[in-house]
C-alpha cells in the first residue's frame, strides 16, 4: 500500500488565483479552515455544490450578463476532490466550463424556483454559499438546499462580515445570517423569520448537529464574523 501525499487546498487555491487562499490581492484565508475540515473526505466526497463562482457580479454593482472566463474555485475543488461531481450556481453565465465532473445551473439566489433547479442535482455532501452575501439570499438558499444535504454533510456560508449594499436594503428584511447561526449556537434553535418566503426555515434547525460562526481576523487585525460551519445530523430529527 502506498502512502498518499497530502494535497494542500491552500496551495491549490493560490495556484488557481482564488481569494479563498492566502496570496490573492484580497485573500480570505478560508482554505486554512477547509484543509482542516475536508482533508479526511478528499476521496469519499462524491457531490458538492458552490453558490457564486466569481466575484464582480451584481452584488458589487456588476452586470449579471457580464462575460467571465475564469472560475478559480471550480478548478481548485475539482483537483482537491478527485471523485466528486461539482454543481456550480451563479447569476452569471459559466456554461462555458467544460469538465465531465462539472454541472452549471444559472439562477438567482432570490428566486426559489432557480434554487430548486440546483437542488435537483443533489443530494450533496458539501454545500458552500459564496454568492451575493445578502442575508435573505443566504437564508432562502439554506431553506431550499439544506434538505438536499446528506446526513453528516457540511453547509458553509462565507463572508458573513459583509452584506451587499446593492441587495440588502431592497430584499425582504431578515436577521443577519451570522446572528441566525449564533442564535442556534446559544439556544439550539433558529429564531423566527418574518418574510413569508422563509416559512419553514426555522424548523430546519432541528436537523443541525452543530453550527458555529467563526469570528477570526483571517486578514487584517479586525475580528469579524467570517464564515458559518453547519454540520447536519446523521439521522433526521424526530417530530412529535
Amino acid at each position: 500500500m502506498t502512502k498518499e501525499t497530502t494535497i494542500s487546498l491552500t496551495d491549490l487555491a493560490n495556484a488557481a488565483g482564488s481569494d479563498k487562499g492566502t496570496t490573492h490581492a484580497n485573500p480570505h484565508h478560508y482554505t486554512r479552515v477547509y484543509d482542516l475540515l475536508l482533508q479526511p473526505h478528499r476521496h469519499s466526497l462524491t457531490r458538492m455544490m458552490e453558490i457564486g463562482l466569481m466575484a464582480g457580479g451584481p452584488e458589487v454593482g456588476g452586470d449579471a450578463d457580464r462575460v467571465v472566463r475564469t472560475a478559480p474555485s471550480v478548478d481548485m475543488w475539482l483537483k482537491f476532490f478527485p471523485n466528486a461531481e461539482l454543481t456550480g450556481f451563479d447569476i452569471s453565465d459559466f456554461s462555458w466550463i467544460s469538465d465531465p465532473r462539472f454541472t452549471f445551473v444559472r439562477g438567482d439566489s432570490g428566486v426559489e424556483a432557480d434554487l430548486e433547479r440546483a437542488a435537483a442535482q443533489g443530494p450533496f455532501d458539501l454545500i458552500i454559499d459564496d454568492g451575493s452575501h445578502a442575508s435573505f439570499h443566504q437564508q432562502l438558499a439554506f431553506k431550499v438546499l439544506f434538505p438536499k444535504l446528506r446526513p453528516g454533510g457540511l453547509y458553509i456560508i462565507e463572508d458573513l462580515q459583509w452584506q451587499s449594499p446593492f441587495y440588502e436594503d431592497d430584499l425582504p428584511a431578515t436577521h443577519k445570517t451570522s446572528d441566525v447561526i449564533d442564535n442556534w449556537f446559544k439556544t439550539g434553535a433558529f429564531p423566527e423569520f418574518s418574510p413569508p418566503e422563509l416559512e419553514g426555515l426555522q424548523s430546519l434547525g432541528r436537523d443541525i448537529a452543530f453550527a458555529t460562526v467563526i469570528n477570526q481576523p483571517f486578514s487584517g487585525d479586525t475580528v469579524v464574523p467570517k464564515m458559518a460551519v453547519i454540520h447536519k445530523h446523521l439521522e433526521p430529527a424526530q417530530t412529535a
